[in-house]
């Protein structure tokens, strides 16, 4: 059956670094776009970061942009998010999802969603 599994999260400091994966199984991965959103305590999910199947085109949150970096790796139907000088505001449950060729930036869109996994920052 289809399977998104996230690891990698826990606590950091403030200005550390994290990579999260999202592990696939289940479906023809090079066929999905891999989406990773985030949902703090009192606060709606948003979409931080997305990779398309095809061309592996990228999409960033502004939030984000300049210190997380998406990729993939279709051999080992995996997604990774490196999450460089990470702030207190980063601290959320991340989770992967699937859409099916291209990325979007609203979850709506997306047909499957891991467990995800928890990201603290915190000094």
């Amino acid at each position: 059956q289809v399977q998104l599994v996230e690891s990698g999260g826990g606590l950091v400091q403030p200005g550390g670094s994290l990579r999260l994966s999202c592990a696939a199984s289940g479906f023809t991965f090079a066929n999905y776009a891999i989406g990773w959103f985030r949902q703090a305590p009192g606060k709606e999910r948003e979409g931080i970061a997305c990779i398309s199947s095809r061309d592996g085109s990228t999409y960033y949150v502004d939030s984000v942009k300049g210190r997380f970096t998406i990729s993939r790796d279709n051999a080992k139907n995996t997604v990774y998010l490196q999450m460089n000088s990470l702030k207190p505001e980063d601290t959320a449950g991340y989770v992967c999802a699937r859409r099916l060729f291209r990325c979007s930036p609203q979850g709506s869109e997306y047909g499957y969603w891991g467990q995800g996994t928890q990201v603290t920052v915190s000094s």
